[in-house]
């Protein structure tokens, strides 16, 4: 059996990990390469960096951080945010990252996607999913339009929604079905999927784990979950529910609450698979 893989994210912005919820009120958590040298010293599986303000300009400020942190830790390390060609892929992985997170350009350009994992391995190849819940009015739900559109329909809590992709860090909706998307992706040559739902970021109330688990069932790919961890709990269930592959986590790590050998000892203890802490 594969080991589960605990994953901490540093959100960047202008050289600094910050933190927010639901994508929103951003604050800071400290300096990026001295944190991922904390966490990989604690005994982390891998890390990434997600650049949130990655406009061109900024650029030369990750790639820094990135040669930085490479010198520093010895941990797989995935960074994403503002990536658009395969060449953007060269120059992230020249300066020392393993891997390389796509979401807008993935869903702009799905064969990015292909053309990336056949020169640099689908190893390299990350594609973030941004998540929302798109809720339907009974009359949605009722009329027959909704199959026309290739939804894959959900009822929780008497409340009928379906997946819906998000991307320029959140803030566009695209009318495309997670899913489906998730599948499409896999056709393409991801190595594997960075799963965000959006309505559980940064509220430390748990993995959205209908979301998890149904992609995790419906790709074969290896499935990180992000957004909404607040405890030790939510991290078993997301892996023992949720049937994730891997866990991401940002709140409960920058800001002292758990350590990863606190986490790792917990999930030992309740017997999921997971590679000791340091």
């Amino acid at each position: 059996m594969l080991t589960k893989r605990i994953i901490p994210c540093l959100d960047i912005k202008n050289g600094r990990v910050v933190k927010g919820t639901n994508f929103l009120g951003l604050k800071d958590a400290g300096d990026p390469v001295e944190l991922s040298k904390r966490y990989s010293d604690e005994g982390a599986d891998e890390l990434v960096f997600l650049d949130i303000t990655a406009s061109y300009e900024k650029r030369d400020i990750i790639i820094d951080l990135v040669e930085r942190t490479a010198n520093e830790v010895f941990i797989p390390l995935t960074v994403g945010g503002g990536i658009k060609s395969t060449d953007d892929f060269r120059k992230i992985l020249r300066a020392g990252a393993d891997k390389i997170s796509i979401n807008t350009a993935a869903v702009k350009n799905p064969n990015l996607i292909k053309e990336s994992s056949e020169i640099y391995g689908s190893q390299c190849v990350v594609v973030a999913i941004d998540v929302k819940r798109n809720y339907l009015r009974e009359e949605e739900y009722s009329s027959n339009k909704l199959e026309k559109k290739d939804l894959n329909i959900y009822e929780e809590n008497g409340k009928y929604f379906w997946f819906e992709v998000y991307i320029y860090g959140g803030k566009k909706g695209t009318n495309i079905d997670a899913i489906n998307w998730g599948k499409e992706v896999e056709e393409l040559g991801a190595g594997e999927i960075l799963l965000t739902s959006m309505d559980a970021d940064g509220t430390k109330e748990g993995y959205d784990i209908l979301l998890t688990k149904t992609m995790s069932k419906m790709v074969k790919l290896p499935i990180i979950a992000s957004g909404g961890c607040g405890n030790l709990e939510h991290i078993y269930d997301v892996f023992n529910e949720g049937l994730a592959d891997a866990a991401l986590m940002a709140s409960i790590l920058h800001y002292g609450e758990y350590s990863i050998e606190e986490i790792k000892n917990y999930l030992t203890m309740k017997n999921i698979p997971i590679r000791p802490a340091v």
